[in-house]
């Protein structure tokens, strides 16, 4: 944590503008406050063979004038360090007598602030940086004295028991009687569970934590969510199991969600469908879907790489999109679900003769990853471009293909597999399509051979 340096600090001007600034009170006093852990190592100790405790506290330090009894002249500038044990404070005078600054990690939140009387060194750390340097940076002013220009300093007063305490990262609210209508949530909150609670919609000001990491929204009457919820930066994992939803935005998929969510629960919600660019949640790990009337997955479910828990069990699906075999998950559930019977003899066939030109011109652009975009062709064939199928040759086809439905083993997609039906069952339809007579023909020919034997 130490690591000497002058107290001349290199941010030092920047906070003196404000410390010195008459018309910016304020500001010098917001700055005049820390909260941070704190522990005071006296340096004699060990001549006695005492050792120190070696564990912080949670502490609000300020820096201020102690009033001189039966004098009208301003005191001394100290420093002083609450606690929950010392809500009082102890005081430690700074003029002159700072002996060393040590902020070689000031960038991590630490420092120290060594005395020469009392023989304390005073070890900050978990603070904030910018706070910090400018803390520090009043220290500094605070030893080298004010006769020359006087800094606007209140008294020191003791800290509030709501400003020693940590903040806040937890709070699970299970019964509508406890749900704050009058307070806010706390600013620092980065798990929020409200349950239980009959809430219609998603309250405005969850919208406001911005450390936000888990939020529990499950058990509620929530029929839409707000579009603005994509807005928290940093949440990983949403739950809604068991609300009203029926849609999901599709400005959701494009939000910073697709960066930073990797748990999502949508369990027994009445969501008919879900939008394409579902998808994009690539960094996505485990998604629930049991409990809804989904008649179909995303058809580019595939692409989500990193998904290694998957469940949609009483849902309509009659069949599983054609990605699907591109995934590598642990643990599959798809009970419940009235699948139909493969039967890759008979194939519906949509194949045109001749390929019109937009087909040519899309798998030629896919088949050659040619650069694309809205700039350079109109929307709605980026989209169509989006919506392309793959044949199992692995080239595209986007309306001229045969579809036909074939058995999958889904143990060939993931590790550990829930019965599919009552009967023991483990295989599943898949919907598969060729760009070309020649790849189906080639498909049935391995399809009959494998029947035989």
């Amino acid at each position: 944590m130490r690591g000497n340096t002058k107290l001349s600090l290199p941010w030092r001007d920047r906070a003196a503008s404000a410390l010195y600034d008459p018309g910016g009170l304020t500001t010098g006093l917001s700055a005049m406050k820390l909260q941070c852990e704190v522990e005071v190592i006296n340096r004699l100790l060990p001549t006695f063979g005492l050792r120190n405790r070696g564990r912080g506290a949670r502490a609000v330090l300020s820096v201020g004038r102690q009033a001189e009894k039966g004098s009208g002249q301003r005191g001394p500038i100290y420093l002083m360090v609450c606690t929950i044990k010392d809500k009082a404070g102890s005081r430690y005078k700074l003029q002159e007598n700072i002996e060393n600054l040590f902020s070689k990690f000031v960038s991590e939140g630490k420092a120290t602030i060594r005395l020469r009387e009392p023989a304390v060194d005073i070890c900050l750390s978990k603070a904030d940086v910018c706070n910090l340097k400018n803390f520090l940076s009043a220290v500094s002013l605070a030893h080298r004295g004010t006769d020359a220009s006087p800094v606007p300093l209140s008294r020191l007063t003791p800290a509030k028991t709501s400003e020693i305490e940590k903040p806040r990262t937890r709070m699970i609210i299970t019964c509508k009687k406890d749900y704050p209508l009058t307070k806010s949530f706390p600013y620092s909150l980065e798990h929020l569970q409200v349950s239980y609670c009959k809430l219609a919609r998603v309250d405005m000001r969850m919208l406001c934590l911005k450390k936000l990491q888990k939020l529990d929204l499950s058990n509620n009457h929530i029929k839409k969510l707000p579009k603005t919820i994509g807005d928290l930066l940093g949440l990983q994992e949403l739950s809604l199991h068991r609300n009203f939803l029926e849609t999901f935005e599709v400005e959701l998929c494009d939000s910073t969600w697709r960066k930073s969510l990797k748990s999502l629960d949508l369990s027994e919600n009445k969501l008919k469908a879900l939008p394409i660019q579902f998808c994009n949640f690539t960094e996505l790990v485990n998604l629930k879907l049991d409990g809804n009337e989904l008649v179909q997955l995303p058809f580019a479910v595939g692409r989500m790489s990193k998904l290694r828990f998957f469940s949609a069990t009483k849902n309509k699906l009659p069949y599983l999109p054609n990605s699907f075999k591109k995934l590598a998950l642990e643990n599959l559930d798809l009970f419940g679900n009235p699948f139909v019977k493969a039967n890759p003899m008979t194939p519906d066939i949509q194949l045109k003769f001749p390929l019109t030109l937009l087909e040519t011109a899309s798998r030629a652009t896919l088949g050659y990853r040619i650069p694309y975009g809205p700039q350079v062709i109109p929307k709605h064939l980026c989209q169509d471009l989006s919506l392309a199928k793959t044949c199992d040759c692995g080239g595209p086809c986007l309306s001229s293909f045969i579809q036909t439905i074939v058995v999958m083993n889904l143990h060939q997609v993931s590790q550990t597999v829930v019965l599919v039906d009552s009967m023991g069952g483990t295989e599943a339809p898949i919907i598969c399509y060729f760009c070309s007579l020649t790849c189906y023909s080639m498909f049935l020919d391995k399809y009959l051979q494998s029947t035989r034997v």
